[in-house]
């Protein structure tokens, strides 16, 4: 019932891009370290670089057990479900790496992400995901659910915060700058936020 794919195109790509949510699963390599399961929804966050080549935005947050296993082995798989129209499951396993304020390629990459404005969520880094194994599966099992709306939420509490208050907000988290087991998380005091620059 499952399915290998090559690349990210045509009906794959369309189904990806189309979903309002999507969850990213992350590990360290200590067998008894946490896994880690999050979900991502803000809409326009997600991008496909080229047909192996995803990224999405990494807002603020409690924690940084993402960037933190990514900085260590870099594993990651995304999935994406159907909660309308016909089922389907599309999972991408493959090796991430977070793209941090300060790295050069950041501006570029920001540039990408045009259907949403990053400022009012604290965007930390932007992680980029080369895929190894592009799969899609039935998803019958998976209830019918239906989509309203982006919750305000999340921008509402970080567009109180400038680049400096922002730094300081995550230095006061204990899961932040290390991960729940120990590992470097994100790189702290966070630098400023770059402009983006077309590609």
């Amino acid at each position: 019932m499952g399915k290998t794919h090559d690349r990210i195109d045509g009906r794959l790509r369309t189904f990806i891009e189309e979903q309002p949510l999507f969850f990213t699963a992350t590990a360290p390599l200590d067998a008894e370290g946490t896994v880690n399961l999050s979900p991502k929804g803000v809409s326009g966050s997600f991008a496909v670089l080229d047909e192996r080549t995803v990224a999405y935005l990494d807002f603020a947050g409690s924690n940084a057990e993402t960037v933190a296993h990514l900085r260590e082995n870099g594993r990651i798989t995304l999935m994406w479900c159907a909660f309308q129209g016909p089922p389907n499951i599309v999972r991408v396993h493959g090796r991430g790496e977070p793209v941090f304020r300060d790295d050069p390629r950041f501006p570029g990459l920001l540039g990408r992400f045009t259907g949403v404005d990053p400022s009012p969520h604290g965007l930390r880094a932007i992680i980029v995901v080369t895929a190894e194994l592009i799969r899609d599966t039935c998803g019958f099992a998976v209830p019918f659910m239906s989509y309203d709306e982006d919750r305000s939420l999340h921008a509402d509490r970080f567009a109180r915060e400038d680049d400096e208050s922002l730094s300081e907000y995550f230095e006061k988290k204990p899961d932040i700058g290390t991960s729940i087991d120990g590992l470097p998380g994100l790189p702290l005091p966070l630098p400023a936020l770059p402009a983006p620059s077309p590609e």
